[in-house]
């Protein structure tokens, strides 16, 4: 029997590699996408081989995530909840297609994964793999009441690498879980569940300390086309081009850290601190651009849907019906969205201080409290009457 790991080399995976081999008597193959780690990378091909895989799968996906995943669902404003820009989100949908991918180029009854029975990602990771091939086995040995037993926790598994020399990140002194890519870094579990607890200065990894992040602020113009960043400070860049460049220039001045608790899509609340340095920026540099260029009507229209398009993307149907209708939607709405915004960075915040759009819908004359601009006050007095009727005509029944 042939599988597909989800690999990452980090301490679930590590564990999951060799204790799968041996559960389930079965080839491993593991795979593991390049969707912006950098140096979590280092090495991982020799520790997959000494762990138990008879091949190791580590592609560069970097580019297809940031045109074919991150950008569109920026085109869509998407934000979940309290301000989380689903950087997690958005990146088991891909990873799980290419492993459905692989397991299907070496005839691979099953894929698995490290997701626990409490999460979200067990879900983002099987939906997608469902759809993209109905009759896949999955294994997900965190859902194994046996695995359960012999892990009670990460100090179990920390203990297990140690037993069989397996080398991983996490000890007993860092015990926390952390994704890291393109988009984003997330912090979960283990000392963050205390969600009274500041997180440790030390955790931070793409952003500098506000409080130690330059004095001096610095501007940064992005140049959109169609909803999407097309150059940053008038150097034309690819999407990636524009991720990379955007989370060392926001990262240096400590912008992109939130710390929220969320519903994850089982039901429980859960807390996580993340890092977006270029989400954010990105994402107000968008809505500058669209308050110039986006109809009222579309743009009220278009903000009832983000709420469910960002619970989509959260619940993992990315491959579903109903978010590929909705994107279309929201493409539609940010067709509009070519402009350019300029922001300050500086210690921890990002301000938009400055916007501009060839096609844009503000008028300065019409706007204007100094001049008319060919705009009549006095119509303004039937359009309040026209709208005052149902309320007038309200009032005079409830006093008679």
């Amino acid at each position: 029997m042939k599988i597909v790991l989800a690999y990452s080399g980090g301490l679930d995976t590590s564990v999951l590699l060799k204790w799968i081999k041996e559960t389930y008597q079965a080839e491993m193959i593991a795979f593991c996408a390049d969707v912006g780690q950098e140096e979590e990378l280092k090495g991982l091909d020799k520790k997959a081989k000494k762990t138990g895989a008879s091949k190791i799968y580590i592609e560069d996906l970097r580019a297809e995530f940031a045109k074919a995943f991150v950008f569109p669902m920026l085109r869509a404003g998407a934000i979940y909840e309290s301000g989380y820009l689903l950087g997690t989100s958005i990146a088991r949908p891909l990873i799980a297609k290419r492993m459905v991918e692989i397991a299907q180029a070496n005839g691979a009854a099953a894929v698995a994964h490290g997701a626990t029975g409490k999460g979200n990602d067990q879900v983002r990771f099987e939906l997608t793999a469902y759809a993209l091939q109905p009759g896949i086995k999955i294994i997900a040995p965190w859902r194994d009441a046996n695995f359960r037993d012999q892990f009670k926790g990460r100090q179990d598994m920390i203990a297990y690498c140690a037993a069989h020399q397996i080398p991983v990140e996490a000890s007993a002194k860092k015990p926390y879980s952390m994704d890291r890519n393109l988009l984003h870094i997330s912090y979960e579990g283990g000392i963050l569940e205390d969600p009274w607890a500041e997180p440790p200065r030390d955790i931070f990894k793409l952003t500098a300390d506000p409080a130690d992040a330059p004095n001096k602020p610095e501007y940064v113009e992005v140049a959109f086309r169609g909803g999407d960043a097309v150059a940053v400070n008038g150097r034309r860049m690819s999407p990636l081009e524009v991720m990379l460049t955007l989370n060392k220039l926001a990262g240096k001045h400590g912008v992109g850290r939130i710390d929220l608790v969320e519903n994850r899509f089982v039901g429980m609340k859960s807390r996580g601190v993340y890092e977006t340095p270029a989400g954010t920026i990105l994402h107000r540099a968008r809505e500058a651009v669209e308050q110039l260029t986006m109809d009222r009507e579309v743009l009220h229209l278009r903000n009832t849907l983000v709420p469910r398009y960002a619970e989509m993307v959260y619940y993992g149907f990315w491959f579903a019906p109903e978010r590929e209708m909705l994107q279309a939607a929201m493409d539609t709405a940010a067709a509009c969205v070519t402009g350019t915004a300029r922001l300050k960075l500086h210690k921890g915040n990002c301000t938009v201080v400055g916007r501009k759009a060839a096609r844009s819908l503000y008028n300065p004359h019409v706007a204007s409290f100094e001049a008319a601009g060919g705009y009549d006050q006095s119509d303004a007095t039937g359009f309040i009457k026209l709208n005052a009727l149902r309320l007038r005509q309200r009032a005079l029944v409830q006093r008679g």
